[in-house]
């Protein structure tokens, strides 16, 4: 029989909420319809997409018509970044990012340094907090997009977000944010933090793969234009063409609604379950935190064991899953971007792991989690 499954790697991805694929089938079996046709079908199928875009703009504060739908937070980014730096391209070809940016910021604005972009990488302090009065130093009058994670993915440091807009918007640059951390988790609203462009994602708050969003702002003065980068149909106001994902649209609203309805609830257990976790495995010695304690999302922590490596850890742990880093970085053996920009040297990068917990977690699997760690990490410092 196989073992019980803790799963603790809900920063790379979330278990579907039963509502979230109750309202979904439909869509995969009936109501097969393409959103696009103009038959009284595919009016009906468009009809449940404009729910879903409504719901989704509900939970973030901004207009149904400033969502445009991708297939995640990747897509989204890479059309917003190379999209807007095409587009300001004759005046504004400088862009201001974090080094402990998700490798699809990291590496969309790579790219455009090969092509003729000049990029500012900022560095972070031992907290993983940019500074602010390096943020406004490094924003120019030639600089077109300042673009800085809210959450970060592998130590949940929440940034200064709505500082750093400010900073941009006084210079007359766009601010964008990838959120795919924070959507769902916490209240963000777009207006009160002054965000121009953000990314998200369905699957890290229990709804379901492949679909995610890109809010552009069409209001106001910092109005998030952008050249379109895919062709073929002028769907989604013509920033995104191709054939709508209904299901995973639906599902998405779905999940939006009910994480706005349950997020207080959600804060409360999810953190009281993480305090108790980080306490008890910081009471191993040699072990510490990564990253800012008070600035920080509820439901991740970043540990480092020193002298116990983080790999044989997750090997040995089996039926418990845990994280050495990104998820989308998982094949590299170099150490952690983010915790190297830190300043922790490769040997503790190496001894480090996430743990991001979910709403559907109990504290049966957190005692479960952290004798199973403290066991293992005494057997492998012994081992060395």
């Amino acid at each position: 029989m196989m073992e019980k499954i803790v799963y603790l790697d809900n920063n790379a991805t979330t278990k579907p909420d039963p509502r979230v694929l109750e309202a979904m089938m439909p869509y995969l079996t009936e109501e097969y319809g393409n959103a696009a046709s103009n038959h009284e079908f595919g009016v009906r199928i468009n009809q449940a997409v404009n729910e879903s875009r409504e719901k989704i703009a509900n939970l973030i504060g901004s207009e149904t018509n400033e969502i445009i739908f991708t297939s995640g937070a990747t897509e989204a980014i890479n059309i917003a970044i190379k999209g807007i730096a095409e587009y300001q391209k004759s005046n504004r070809k400088h862009i201001v990012t974090v080094q402990t940016e998700h490798p699809a910021v990291m590496d969309t604005c790579k790219y455009l340094e090969i092509i003729g972009y000049e990029i500012t990488y900022l560095p972070v302090q031992r907290s993983g907090l940019v500074d602010l009065d390096l943020v406004k130093k490094s924003v120019r009058d030639d600089t077109s997009l300042v673009c800085v994670m809210h959450v970060n993915n592998e130590t949940g440091v929440i940034q200064p977000i709505k500082n750093i807009s400010e900073i941009a918007h006084a210079k007359e640059a766009l601010f964008m944010t990838d959120a795919t951390q924070s959507i769902g988790k916490i209240y963000t609203d777009i207006n009160d933090l002054g965000v121009d462009i953000m990314s998200f994602s369905a699957h890290k708050f229990y709804g379901p793969k492949g679909v995610g969003a890109l809010y552009l702002r069409r209001r106001g003065l910092n109005k998030a234009k952008a050249s379109t980068l895919i062709h073929g149909g002028g769907h989604e106001r013509g920033m995104r063409s191709g054939t709508l994902n209904v299901p995973g649209i639906v599902g998405f609203g779905r999940a939006a609604e009910i994480s706005k309805f349950e997020m207080s609830s959600n804060i409360e257990k999810i953190s009281k379950l993480r305090n108790y976790l980080e306490a008890e495995l910081l009471k191993v010695e040699g072990s510490f935190l990564n990253g800012d304690k008070a600035n920080r999302l509820y439901n991740v922590c970043n540990i480092c064991f020193r002298g116990a490596d983080a790999d044989a850890i997750i090997i040995d742990l089996r039926n418990i899953m845990i994280s050495n880093g990104s998820a989308c970085s998982s094949t590299k053996i170099e150490p952690s971007h983010v915790l190297s920009a830190m300043g922790l040297n490769s040997a503790d990068c190496y001894s480090s792991l996430r743990l991001s917990l979910g709403k559907f977690n109990t504290k049966s699997d957190i005692d479960y989690t952290i004798k199973k760690i403290k066991e293992s990490v005494i057997s492998l410092r012994l081992m060395n």
